[in-house]
């Protein structure tokens, strides 16, 4: 089948690379040369992209999210009902909404496909493909997703792929902002950073434990009882902070975390595992995160 791709920067030019190694490849940049390069085929127009696509995929791999709306503008009238649009590029999940909106205006569907690798692992077939969309969508989208990498994760209706994604990186540079914190700690209390690597990394620690127990085995469960109560987690909060001051370390994430701790105590909650943190966020926001109480499955590995 002929698959078309438009946008060829760095991460389209890779994209290219694995969907060209599968399929006739039509594709379009505004840098001419890009595309013959990248996919040794003449270059096209979005609007040829949409009428010269015998396979009804287009993906997209674009800069901007107002650019990605302006191409489906131009794409979506053009294509047959039933066609697919495949979004790579990275947008928010109320972008997401507003392609869909254009979309279904034309009887064409939107897949996005969130990208969470970099161009190297895309290049070598070992990114992982973060997906969200509407069941026959996904479907008629696969082989084209797997053209891509076979890493794929599903998750459920249309912008939860990309919702999955700006997590994934709101938690990467958050945490890296808490590592840098205790490095400096570290490098202030003769603690070396090989010896602060190696206990992070324990299945006990810091890093590790709050995910795969505090979160998944409690936050999850709507489970608080026994373990580290937060009135506990908020003394050992408040000596972090005391060291700081004394070793002349400046905390930002830390110092923030703990105010935190301070609401759920006040709110009642300093018997309670520290986990039940999570319970001021339901409130605050009227969702619980208890799936035991959602159904909420969460997504699928394939």
């Amino acid at each position: 089948m002929t698959i078309s791709l438009c946008g060829l920067g760095n991460m389209g030019g890779a994209i290219a690379g694995r969907l060209a190694a599968h399929d006739t490849l039509l594709a379009y940049d505004v840098d001419a040369e890009r595309v013959t390069r990248a996919a040794e085929t003449p270059n096209v127009t979005p609007a040829e992209l949409a009428g010269l696509s015998s396979s009804d995929i287009v993906v997209l791999s674009l800069p901007t999210p107002k650019i990605s709306l302006e191409v489906i503008g131009t794409l979506a009238p053009k294509m047959r009902p039933g066609s697919v649009i495949v979004e790579t590029s990275t947008v928010n999940p109320a972008d997401v909404h507003e392609q869909v909106r254009r979309c279904d205006e034309h009887g064409v569907g939107l897949v996005d496909a969130a990208i969470l690798s970099g161009v190297a692992q895309m290049a070598n077939g070992r990114a992982t493909l973060l997906v969200g969309g509407r069941e026959p969508d996904v479907r008629k989208a696969e082989p084209v997703l797997r053209a891509m990498s076979e890493r794929i994760m599903r998750f459920g209706e249309p912008g939860s792929g990309m919702a999955a994604k700006v997590i994934n990186n709101a938690v990467a540079h958050a945490v890296m902002v808490v590592l840098v914190e205790a490095g400096a700690l570290a490098a202030a209390t003769g603690v070396s950073g090989g010896e602060l690597v190696e206990l992070l990394t324990g299945p006990d620690a810091g890093l590790t434990r709050p995910l795969t127990h505090r979160f998944a085995e409690r936050i999850l469960r709507g489970d608080y009882e026994g373990g580290m109560p937060t009135e506990a987690a908020r003394k050992d909060s408040t000596l972090a902070l005391a060291m700081a001051q004394q070793t002349g370390v400046p905390l930002f994430a830390v110092q923030s975390a703990h105010t935190v701790y301070e609401l759920g105590v006040a709110q009642g909650l300093g018997r309670l595992d520290y986990a039940a943190i999570a319970t001021l966020w339901e409130q605050w926001t009227g969702r619980p995160m208890n799936e035991t109480k959602t159904g909420n499955r969460g997504m699928t590995r394939e």
